[in-house]
């Protein structure tokens, strides 16, 4: 089942669609700057703007490396399942394997909101299942939407008030300025 709110549609048609990446293997700020170069390059996909890049405890399974996260919009035509596309073949070019649930992992790349839409199939769930219960996903979140209204009707702050658990997310020192060709990047 899916609909869509033609609220959120741009005067060209086109949608916001947000992107958590996460990587705590490797060349973790690197690999966030070749996952979002690479969405960049991605035909269908258009006016960037990305968050800051924050150090996070890891969630789930917690006897690994701390990730970098940070949240990248773009604007789209496609349909959620081509932007679902993208999003795996970034992650299978930069190696990521799905091994572990929430285990290590090179590179994450979700979709977290795909304009008003609510989809929810066997292979994508809009918006993601889990975002408002991770202090990793909206802390950045509102470094590019800080008057986001959640699906419950709360604000960002007020949902990452009630997780409790923000202090576990940083600011790092590294960001993402310059990855999109003339892309905002916002820098609080």
């Amino acid at each position: 089942m899916s609909s869509r709110s033609d609220g959120t549609q741009t005067g060209d048609g086109s949608v916001p669609v947000y992107f958590g990446l996460g990587s705590n293997l490797g060349d973790r700020l690197g690999n966030l700057r070749c996952a979002a170069a690479m969405l960049g390059q991605a035909d269908g996909l258009s006016q960037f703007a990305v968050s800051r890049v924050y150090e996070t405890e890891p969630w789930g399974f917690v006897d690994q490396p701390p990730f970098l996260n940070c949240v990248v919009r773009a604007h789209t035509l496609l349909e959620p399942e081509d932007v679902l596309a993208v999003t795996r073949s970034v992650e299978d070019a930069l190696g990521r394997e799905r091994s572990l649930r929430w285990g290590p992992r090179i590179i994450d790349v979700d979709i977290l909101i795909f304009g008003g839409l609510v989809m929810d199939t066997e292979d994508l769930v809009i918006p993601h299942p889990r975002m408002w219960e991770r202090a990793f996903v909206l802390v950045p979140l509102m470094d590019l939407a800080p008057d986001m209204i959640t699906p419950d009707g709360a604000t960002l702050s007020q949902k990452v008030a009630d997780l409790g658990d923000a202090g576990g997310v940083r600011v790092f020192d590294g960001d993402l300025q310059g990855v999109f060709d003339r892309a905002e990047n916002i820098m609080m």
